[in-house]
């Protein structure tokens, strides 16, 4: 089958291809860097990743640009306070995203676009939504008069046909019972940056910043559109408002939006106590792939509860997968093919394929994955799994794991080599001829600790990073 998105526009499931030639020109929404990312953001990152990566698993070229909002009232107002310019401010935190995105294995998109690198296509947007009518001044800022653009409401679903006309919003987040016109110019006040431009001295709003930048970098209509659903107003529905008022035409075709995460079934948030960063997470002891895991199991579409039993159990699932792994590099089948086993391997990646070209079902692909591995677990074990099988099986792997990544551990600041744990593993099995097995316990228990664990079969010991 086709692949296919929810899109939150039609509210309908789609099927998706670009609109022209075989590249996806595809706008995220990144990070406003006032503080460190936090797992609800990363959720979200997590997902445009995986589709990005599934985009190029089905032979698309991918045009992909994220912005990173480096100038609003948050910046702005932590900047003053620790007694910087946004500049300086917002330079480590910017890192900070990159290196944790890194950390998480995420995919850097084709471009990253700063707002304050752009601030004359933003001016230049605004000049044409004035030139169209579409705005007014107030005490020096520019507004957006929602009343001028009839499909007002048609991202969110909602009907704002009874605002009171003039009245305003100066501030960047709101929810729609407070939807008003909204500020695409701030005026110039003290203790602010300032830009001249064509349209006077002063800051962008926040909306006008995706609006200018999308269309500069990809052109008047997108392929896909993607953000968190905190987005979707007033952030989205704005941005659709200015950009088709500039161009007279769809400012993006798919619309995708992932949910919600909450964290114990609680809303995440500093005054819990629930509130954790990537950085946070890992001086915990737990592993970036296991966090990744833990993120992308449940489909976008879904709310995700982000529990610590939930960490535990990611952490099993990719023991259990690289386990498999293992036993098919390590394990010496008798020679020849089992056909009954290659036809089921090409069903489990008929299976993996079909449930990512679902609206990316992580959920269904995840589960042809361990179905798979728990029927060639059994085969292994009647002996009916051959050599001539074990290619197939590590090209399913190897399948998954481009999309998923978490196969491979990450590096240990104070972990063993490899040199250093076949050594570790060789002391081992001669304290085990000496019958020292308290020496061997011991040993095991160093490697445990050192992140290594190992299995002893009829094959000889297997060890594996954990």
């Amino acid at each position: 089958m086709a692949l296919r998105f929810y899109n939150t526009l039609t509210q309908q499931v789609e099927e998706f291809a670009p609109a022209r030639d075989n590249t996806v020109r595809m706008y995220t929404c990144g990070p406003t860097v006032y503080n460190y990312v936090h797992i609800g953001n990363l959720r979200t990152f997590t997902f445009q990743d995986i589709l990005r990566r599934w985009l190029k698993y089905r032979g698309y070229q991918l045009d992909h640009v994220m912005n990173i909002t480096d100038v609003d009232d948050k910046i702005i107002r932590n900047a003053n306070a620790a007694g910087q310019s946004i500049g300086e401010y917002t330079a480590k935190y910017t890192q900070a995203f990159l290196e944790d995105c890194a950390t998480l294995r995420l995919e850097r998109p084709e471009r990253l676009v700063r707002a304050t690198e752009n601030i004359d296509a933003m001016a230049a947007a605004i000049r044409k939504l004035e030139e169209g009518g579409y705005t007014y001044k107030s005490d020096g800022s520019v507004y957006y008069r929602i009343s001028q653009f009839p499909g007002y409401g048609k991202l969110s679903h909602n009907d704002f046909s009874g605002i009171r006309p003039g009245a305003r919003v100066d501030v960047d987040e709101y929810d729609k019972a407070d939807a008003r016109d909204f500020v695409l110019w701030k005026a110039s006040k003290e203790g602010e940056p300032v830009w001249e431009t064509e349209v006077g001295p002063g800051r962008p709003g926040w909306h006008i910043e995706c609006s200018a930048m999308a269309m500069k970098y990809l052109g008047e209509t997108l392929d896909i559109h993607a953000g968190g659903v905190d987005l979707i107003f007033p952030h989205h529905e704005n941005e659709i408002a200015q950009s088709e008022a500039i161009t007279h035409k769809p400012f993006a075709r798919f619309w995708l939006h992932s949910e919600h995460l909450t964290v114990e079934s609680q809303k995440m948030s500093k005054s819990a106590g629930n509130f954790f960063t990537l950085r946070e997470l890992l001086e915990q002891g737990y592993a970036a792939e296991t966090i990744r895991y833990a993120l992308l199991q449940v489909p976008f579409r879904r709310k995700l509860n982000f529990t610590f039993d939930g960490l535990k159990a990611a952490k099993s699932s990719i023991d259990r997968l690289r386990s498999f792994r293992l036993r098919l590099d390590t394990d010496k089948p008798a020679e020849g093919v089992n056909a009954e086993m290659q036809e089921r391997t090409a069903a489990a990646l008929a299976q993996f394929e079909g449930s990512l070209d679902d609206d990316l079902n992580t959920a269904e692909a995840i589960a042809a994955i361990f179905e798979y591995i728990r029927d060639a677990n059994t085969a292994m074990d009647a002996g009916d799994f051959r050599a001539g099988n074990v290619a197939a099986a590590r090209d399913l792997l190897a399948r998954f794991d481009c999309i998923a990544a978490v196969l491979e551990p990450s590096e240990r600041k104070s972990g063993l080599s490899d040199a250093q744990v076949e050594v570790k593993v060789a002391e081992r099995n001669q304290a085990k001829k000496m019958r020292d097995f308290a020496r061997a316990d011991r040993i095991r228990a160093e490697l445990l600790e050192a992140g290594v664990a190992i299995e002893d079969t009829r094959e000889g010991v297997r060890w594996k990073r954990s």
